[in-house]
């Protein structure tokens, strides 16, 4: 039996989105929002575009990686349980130009994120290629654990010393996932609620989530019903151990999509393209064509099974 059974699985596949989280060069653990298609087989399939492909590297240079199911927003789910999943994951440095092997992936895409189905089309197409360009990573778990709900509270994060890095960007989130390692490095996650402390921020893991003193972030992310106005932001820094439990000391904020203002979409789409083209350079490839019919057909698909 396949270990991702010990799951609810319907809980699972019901979320938009997880929380993934892969090993830096540097060793720290860094979390981003990703979708995620299961498999038959137990493994899940995730994808990460060329402009976003530092997953992939993160993953061929150190295989350990960590998921968290617990952003339950567009699920249908009123408080849901939490899956972490903690396995290893593979990413071949095969560039995909259509959906073959991930049609499922797609077509779960295209139904869920309805927006999406317009970059299949001129003249986005000229603009999103970088978009369907994709790297498939599978993940085979190694464990699997089931938490209660983190309930969102009616507050943000308490009000603390606005100097440190991410102090503003975490206030205006009630909750926030921590990455962080094990004591054999591999990465963990757990949504918390930070609170502002002398120094940083106070953390508090659950006793399933064995996170150890050492580099560490916080993820904050959003997404609406229909997988759009997203906006996701890592705060980075070191954990350490404090009174009465854990302390992430930041060292600086990442926001690789901006802050999600309109006036910001032309110097993200151009940091995207721009990031396509250096994976290919430096791999020596042209850009590939990406196969816009059999895309264009799962979008179809997606809008037929919507409309009926």
């Amino acid at each position: 039996m396949p270990l991702l059974d010990s799951a609810p699985l319907d809980v699972l596949d019901a979320y938009r989105t997880c929380e993934f989280a892969t090993l830096g060069r540097d060793g720290t653990p860094l979390a981003w929002p990703t979708a995620v298609r299961r498999r038959p087989d137990g493994t899940l399939l995730l994808s990460t575009s060329l402009a976003f492909a530092q997953k992939a590297l993160n993953i061929r240079r150190d295989g350990r990686v960590a998921l968290l199911f617990s952003d339950p927003t567009g699920s249908g789910l009123e408080e849901p349980r939490q899956i972490f999943v903690g396995g290893h994951a593979e990413c071949p440095d095969e560039i995909m130009t259509g959906p073959e092997g991930a049609e499922d992936y797609w077509r779960m895409l295209f139904e869920r994120q309805p927006h999406s189905r317009s970059y299949v089309l001129p003249p986005l197409r000229r603009v999103m290629d970088w978009y369907y360009l994709r790297l498939l990573i599978t993940v085979t778990p190694d464990q699997v654990v089931v938490r209660p709900p983190l309930l969102a509270v009616t507050r943000s994060a308490a009000q603390g010393d606005s100097r440190l890095p991410g102090a503003a960007l975490l206030a205006r989130y009630p909750t926030a996932v921590l990455a962080a390692r094990d004591a054999t490095g591999a990465p963990v996650l757990a949504r918390t609620r930070p609170v502002p402390a002398d120094g940083g921020f106070a953390v508090d893991a659950p006793a399933d989530c064995a996170a150890v003193p050492g580099p560490a972030s916080l993820l904050v992310h959003r997404h609406d019903e229909r997988l759009n106005n997203m906006h996701n932001a890592l705060v980075r820094g070191e954990l350490r151990a404090a009174e009465g439990g854990l302390l992430l000391v930041p060292s600086g904020v990442v926001e690789p999509m901006g802050s999600g203002r309109a006036s910001e979409a032309v110097s993200v789409l151009r940091t995207t393209r721009r990031a396509t083209a250096r994976y290919l350079r430096r791999r020596g490839l042209d850009r590939p064509q990406v196969r816009w019919r059999e895309f264009r057909s799962l979008a179809r698909q997606a809008r037929r099974g919507e409309v009926g």
